[in-house]
């Protein structure tokens, strides 16, 4: 369980292919404090890490199953990713509960910088739009956000220049593919009443 806030921000070093998995070497802040078989959020996607190769690096291997669900399926070499270790039952909840289990993918349609913040749009997947509402908690890349505009085609989130500069927000450009995963009691909600609980 994590909470999207995110701690550093990792490199991608290395992709290396073992049959169907994908295998990343990751260099960050942070790697030297990670233990072998700890999860780890990775751009929102819950993973393993199982090996430490160096000081200030950490590896992980991505089966299929995941790379079909994400967007690292195109994740390359210099690529910046969002890291966030798992929630301390003793700490504040500053995101919200998030699972590190992706629902989808989305692509961003455009960025608008409005001097001092910056207005991101996605394309709203319709199997999906019962999950999402106004001002609603949504994970992007691992990011806890607030959805700030919302339509039957498209959703927004705005960007305050910490998350910006501290994320690969700053990074993000029009066609580039994210990771989405819903607010966690959204879907629970929706399973009762799909059940009619």
């Amino acid at each position: 369980m994590f909470t999207g806030i995110i701690e550093a921000k990792g490199i991608v070093k290395s992709v290396t292919h073992d049959l169907t998995n994908l295998i990343l070497t990751i260099e960050s802040p942070i790697s030297n404090e990670f233990k072998i078989d700890q999860s780890v959020s990775h751009n929102g996607v819950c993973l393993t890490v199982d090996q430490l190769p160096s000081k200030n690096q950490h590896r992980c291997t991505l089966i299929h199953e995941t790379l079909m669900k994400t967007n690292f399926g195109q994740i390359k070499v210099g690529d910046q990713i969002n890291l966030e270790r798992s929630l301390l039952l003793s700490s504040r909840l500053d995101g919200h509960f998030v699972q590190g289990h992706v629902d989808t993918t989305s692509t961003c349609l455009f960025r608008e910088d409005l001097q001092g913040s910056w207005l991101f749009k996605f394309k709203l997947d319709p199997n999906f739009a019962h999950l999402i509402v106004s001002k609603g908690s949504i994970c992007i890349n691992g990011v806890s956000l607030t959805v700030s505009h919302l339509d039957k085609d498209t959703f927004g989130v705005s960007i305050i220049p910490y998350t910006f500069d501290h994320t690969n927000f700053g990074k993000l450009s029009p066609d580039d593919k994210v990771n989405i995963e819903y607010d966690i009691f959204g879907k629970y909600i929706a399973r009762m009443k799909a059940l009619e609980i």
